[in-house]
């Protein structure tokens, strides 16, 4: 796709990525997840966790000066999560023998299914290897795990996510070596 810019995210864009993030899960997993969860989820299991922002390992792509995609990677222990989800874990990880995080990506609906996710999954995986981890991690929605598993990532486990609404939201913990 021509025309696409990925850049690192800075904290004027947050608003801008809430919106983005609330349509990409409102429109793309209603299929996987039900009303109560989405609800449930959004700004807990499914957002942003503005630390990525802070760390500079958040990235935004846009068509044109709109913004299309967003996700990001981390040298963190958190696994998934928004700044609204308890139990976050802020420790560094070690290259040499921990597993960099692949977290939050998201595309606007009406840019779905042009492979603008696989451009920022590409890009945020190069960015861990550039950090120096060899291997990937992530908890991923029921939606994404399809493209996931293309990419060569493995299902690990199913993890159930308590969410404030009483709801559970089932992700899968999916690694990948690089």
């Amino acid at each position: 796709m021509d025309g696409i810019v990925i850049r690192r995210a800075t904290e004027s864009d947050v608003p801008a990525l809430h919106a983005l993030i609330d349509a990409s899960v409102r429109g793309l997993q209603a299929n996987d997840y039900t009303p109560a969860e989405i609800e449930g989820a959004l700004g807990h299991a499914l957002g942003l966790d503005s630390q990525l922002v802070t760390d500079g390992t958040y990235f935004i792509a846009e068509v044109g000066g709109e913004m299309v995609a967003s996700g990001g990677w981390s040298y963190r222990a958190t696994l998934c999560g928004s700044d609204g989800m308890t139990g976050r874990e802020p420790a560094s990880l070690d290259p040499a023998t921990d597993a960099a995080k692949i977290r939050a990506i998201f595309v606007h609906p009406a840019w779905a299914r042009q492979g603008l996710g696989s451009l920022m999954l590409a890009h945020c995986e190069g960015q861990a290897r550039e950090a120096g981890f060899t291997r990937l991690e992530m908890g991923s929605t029921l939606t994404g795990a399809p493209l996931y598993r293309l990419k060569g990532y493995v299902a690990q486990e199913r993890i159930a996510i308590p969410l404030p609404n009483g709801e559970a939201l089932p992700v899968i913990r999916m690694t990948k070596s690089v």
